[in-house]
């Protein structure tokens, strides 16, 4: 697996020119992107029927014994993230930038509900009809999703998530409860304020309690004051750690909480998505 630089921050306007330039190259380069292909699956678990979207690389088509990763995404709705997700990965696939990976997005249903753990915190449940679901719907993930897709395609095993905003805290929540889920995991602006920070609170211990051998975690955070310092303390506890994934945080406080997935999914691909052999 490819190692991470440990950096708790990055300062070079260099970089920032080439970030930003290679943010619009991904938004705007020509890829051969195959037609999308959505099903329902109807979810036990969750006691609804879940719509899917999936995205093969032109790989895919070319090479029938080939096998491939999967990158996972809630918000992954035609008319959410996954148009976005898509273009920027399909276009650094073109490149040779980053290894073919296989798209699966999850359209909302009740997003507030999935996206988010318990909570204690009464203004918390305030945001939504119903909170706290997210238990439920990494048990979707795992016990439903995860099977279908496996055999209705050629994947090989590995896998990864990404997530901003609520997708985000997901993202991290997965990653500190039940780290053997996903091999990459790429949080964008995570809302960690959620449940008095509860996440960040117990970081540490967590961090201590799991085996983290294969896993990769990037992280940014943009200028949001109910974010950024979260996100740092966060990565304060995973520089502390006797042991922890394989990790890179970049904040990005050039960036605003809705600007910040499109601005840096490129660079967080092409760091956790290495082509083998470099």
């Amino acid at each position: 697996m490819q190692t991470l630089t440990n950096a708790r921050w990055v300062r070079s306007a260099p970089w920032l020119l080439l970030a930003a330039l290679a943010a619009c190259r991904a938004a705007v380069a020509p890829a051969s992107r195959p037609e999308v292909i959505s099903f329902d699956l109807p979810s036990a678990v969750l006691g609804e029927v879940r719509r899917i979207n999936v995205w093969l690389p032109p790989q895919y088509a070319r090479d029938p014994s080939a096998r491939f990763p999967v990158l996972y995404m809630p918000d992954g709705g035609l008319e959410e993230d996954f148009p976005h997700v898509t273009a920027a990965l399909g276009a650094l696939i073109a490149d040779g930038a980053v290894r073919p990976f296989v798209v699966v997005g999850i359209q909302n249903t009740e997003r507030r509900r999935d996206l988010t753990g318990p909570t204690t915190v009464a203004s918390d449940t305030k945001i939504a009809p119903r909170v706290g679901g997210s238990a439920a719907f990494r048990g979707f993930l795992r016990d439903e999703l995860r099977p279908a897709i496996s055999a209705r395609y050629r994947v090989n095993g590995e896998t990864a998530v990404v997530g901003e905003s609520l997708a985000g805290l997901f993202v991290v929540e997965t990653l500190l409860l039940e780290p053997q889920l996903f091999d990459t995991y790429i949080a964008l602006d995570p809302s960690l304020w959620w449940n008095d920070h509860e996440l960040v609170r117990t970081a540490a211990a967590r961090l201590r309690a799991q085996s983290w051998a294969g896993k990769t975690l990037f992280l940014s955070a943009a200028d949001e004051e109910g974010i950024t310092p979260f996100v740092l303390a966060l990565a304060d506890a995973l520089a502390d750690a006797p042991a922890a994934p394989q990790w890179r945080y970049v904040p990005r406080p050039d960036l605003h909480h809705d600007t910040i997935f499109r601005a840096m999914e490129a660079e967080a691909y092409r760091t956790a998505f290495v082509p083998r052999g470099r």
